[in-house]
C-alpha cells in the first residue's frame, strides 16, 4: 500500500509504504504527484516512510518504478534535492548504504522515532525560499 502523507508543505512530497505495493497504487498515488512536480520544474523534496511490514513492490509496481526511475526521474535528475527515508527495517538501511550514491540529490536515513526530525530536514530550505522553482 502507498498513501500520501498529509500536512506537509506544498513543496514536499510524502508517502508511506506498507505491506505490498500494487501497480495500481503506484500509478494512482505515487506517480501523478511526483510527475506533476517534476513537470513543473520543482526541486523535489521527498519524505518516504517505510513501515515494518513493507514487503516490496508487486511485479507490476516494480516495473512502473523501474520505468519511472530510468525515464522521467532520470530526465529530471538535477531536480531531486532531498530524500528523507524513514524506516526501522534493516534491509532498507542496508540498501540505502549500497545504492545511496546512485540516488540523485541528498539522501538521509532516519529511524521511525525521528519522523519529526526527518520532516524538518526535508522541509527546511536555509538557502532559498520554500517555493523556489527548478535549476
Amino acid at each position: 500500500m502507498i498513501e500520501a502523507l498529509p500536512d506537509l508543505p506544498e513543496s514536499v512530497l510524502g508517502f508511506r509504504f506498507a505491506g505490498s505495493v500494487t501497480r495500481e497504487e503506484y500509478r494512482t498515488v505515487f506517480l501523478p504527484r511526483t510527475r506533476a512536480a517534476l513537470g513543473e520544474g520543482w526541486r523535489i523534496r521527498l519524505l518516504m516512510v517505510i513501515d515494518d511490514d513493507f514487503g516490496w513492490f508487486q511485479p507490476g509496481a516494480f516495473w512502473e518504478d523501474l520505468k519511472f526511475g530510468l525515464g522521467t526521474a532520470m530526465r529530471h535528475h538535477s531536480l531531486w534535492e532531498r530524500i528523507a527515508l524513514v524506516s526501522d527495517v534493516e534491509w532498507v538501511t542496508h540498501a540505502l548504504t549500497v545504492f545511496g550514491r546512485a540516488i540523485p540529490g541528498e539522501v538521509r536515513h532516519f529511524p521511525r522515532a525521528d519522523l519529526k526530525a526527518a520532516t524538518e530536514w526535508v522541509t527546511v530550505r536555509p538557502d532559498r525560499p520554500e517555493k523556489q522553482k527548478g535549476h
